[in-house]
């Protein structure tokens, strides 16, 4: 049986991404990186070996380039996303993930998959993140983000790709991640981020949000939570020894 994913991501471009962003738009996306993501990065130097899977349209390698990593490279599926990626400058290769971490032992320092584990059936996701921990280096990273099932608006995510296939929780993440050998964990909101008034304001109204949030949640089942965006954002480790 041929597998549908295939002819969507095809097409991936035309018939669903708009593509590369707009100038401000990157701007924009860039600014939020650097307090979700940069963070995360600060231990590698400027030659640490970084890979993202999925990488889409670019945007991420984009932002790395802009803080001084050098050695990164992106892998899509999509040759449209692909193209895209590389009139911008980036090094990626159109190649199904499974395929190309074969057989790559401890060669990346970090690997990066955004909005990535949600495209692939439960059954794939083991053999996936086995793939990944045995791509890393002792001591390395894997740096998610997915959509959250424990968040507020949680469907508009899972249901609004065709090739969304798993959603996830801190706690489901960590089973999977943990059983493969991943420790170290770290869970963070995606959300607004305070770069400038608008964004403070937001980040203000999204917090007394989670307030109520929280409130209702411990009249129901009497239980809290922390993250409640719509995705996750994860880091995870790999064991030195």
């Amino acid at each position: 049986m041929s597998d549908f994913r295939l002819n969507l991501y095809d097409h991936y471009v035309s018939t669903y991404k708009e593509g590369q962003l707009s100038a401000d738009s990157l701007s924009s996306y860039v600014a939020w990186c650097e307090y979700k993501f940069l963070p995360l990065l600060e231990r590698l130097g400027p030659d640490s070996a970084i890979l993202e899977v999925g990488c889409g349209s670019g945007n991420m390698l984009e932002c790395l380039k802009r803080w001084g990593f050098r050695q990164v490279k992106g892998i899509d599926i999509s040759s449209e996303q692909i193209e895209l990626a590389t009139s911008r400058g980036c090094e990626t290769e159109v190649t199904d993930v499974f395929k190309y971490l074969n057989g790559k032992h401890e060669v990346f320092d970090v690997i990066i998959a955004l909005d990535f584990l949600e495209h692939f059936h439960k059954e794939e996701l083991m053999g996936l993140t086995q793939a990944i921990f045995k791509s890393l280096k002792k001591g390395g990273n894997l740096i998610l983000q997915t959509p959250n099932g424990e968040g507020l608006f949680p469907h508009q995510i899972i249901y609004g790709d065709l090739t969304h296939l798993t959603i996830f929780t801190t706690n489901s993440l960590r089973q999977l991640l943990k059983g493969i050998g991943f420790q170290g964990f770290r869970f963070y909101e995606t959300g607004p981020v305070p770069k400038n008034i608008t964004g403070r304001l937001r980040l203000l109204l999204w917090q007394l949000i989670k307030l109520i949030a929280n409130t209702v949640r411990k009249i129901e089942a009497g239980k809290s939570q922390t993250i409640w965006t719509e995705n996750i954002i994860c880091y995870s480790e790999k064991p030195i020894a």
